[in-house]
Parts: C-alpha cells; structure tokens; sequence
C-alpha cells in the first residue's frame, strides 16, 4: 500500500482521514493475505479519497504565489517610485 504525502493527509478533512486509515488497515490486511488482486481495488479508492485533498494543497501553493508575486510587485514599486 502507498501512503500519501504528510502534507495531503494534513488537508485531509476528519471523514477522510477517518476513511483513508480504515482503507489502509484493509489495503494492508489483504497485503498479508496475498491478495494483491483486492489490494490493487483498495488502493485505487485511496488514491480517489485523496484528490480533493491533493487539489487543496495545489491551490494552497497558487495562492503562495499570488502573494509572492504581489510581495514583489509592491516592493519594486516602492524602490522604483514614478
């Protein structure tokens, strides 16, 4: 089973936290079952789970842009007065 990054999890929301560990205490149940036919299944709904979360943490970074970006803008305009 793969785990997301400390930085998803984080973004996830109580519900889905609650069901990513459910789904990774099975993924890995059935890992020490061999049955990685099922595991492939439990994985793909993990990684389905995980897609707000990851798009969260993407517009976390644009909006970290966005104010780099207008940090910079303001800083030029005040040593570079018209």
């Amino acid at each position: 089973m793969r785990h997301c990054s400390v930085q998803v999890r984080g973004l996830l929301t109580r519900s889905e936290l609650d069901r990513y560990n459910a789904l990774m205490e099975v993924g890995h149940y059935l890992e020490q079952q061999n049955r990685y036919d099922l595991v492939h299944t439990v994985q793909k709904e993990i990684d389905y789970l995980v897609m707000p979360a990851i798009e969260r943490l993407k517009e976390k970074g644009r909006e970290r842009d966005r104010a780099t970006a207008e940090y910079l803008a303001q800083k030029r305009q005040e040593e570079n007065p018209s």
